[in-house]
């Protein structure tokens, strides 16, 4: 294997990791996204929820409604301070202001039956930056890594 370094791959090599350096450690500018209303419908059965998995923005005013197909199921959102129960025929809702950006568990709160742990979904909270940096990243740095092994 030959390391000899040219001026040429040099200068490449710290273009690399400069444009590497921009897309981790610059900041991403705001989003600005309108407020808005969200009204979820939660159909709860034995052991899932339909839909299982609800994206929203920081600030959006939410609504879940759910609604029990077959024994009291509840609901809670891990980081919110709530708890609802539905029972078969009479649904539950809350209204809530979507908090911090991030991936929060959502878990049945009453137990339902034998798999009642593995009742869960998923509520999201803004976007995914730290994946989209990172997928960028590494596009970056296999372009990079062709145009080295081509020279």
């Amino acid at each position: 294997m030959n390391l000899r370094f040219s001026g040429k791959r040099l200068w490449q090599g710290g273009l690399l990791i400069l444009f590497a350096s921009l897309f981790l450690f610059l900041p991403l500018p705001a989003q600005v996204t309108p407020r808005t209303e969200h009204l979820f419908l939660v159909e709860a059965s034995q052991f899932a929820y339909a839909p299982a998995t609800f994206q929203v923005h920081p600030g959006d005013r939410v609504t879940i409604e759910l609604r029990s197909t077959d024994v009291v199921h509840g609901l809670e959102i891990d980081g919110y301070d709530f708890s609802l129960a539905a029972e078969p025929g009479q649904p539950a809702s809350i209204t809530f202001i979507a908090g911090k950006p991030g991936t929060y568990q959502m878990r049945c709160s009453v137990t339902c039956g034998n798999l009642h742990p593995f009742m869960i979904g998923k509520f999201k909270v803004g976007t995914n930056l730290l994946y989209w940096r990172a997928t960028l990243l590494m596009s970056l740095l296999a372009v990079g890594l062709v145009v080295w092994k081509r020279q």
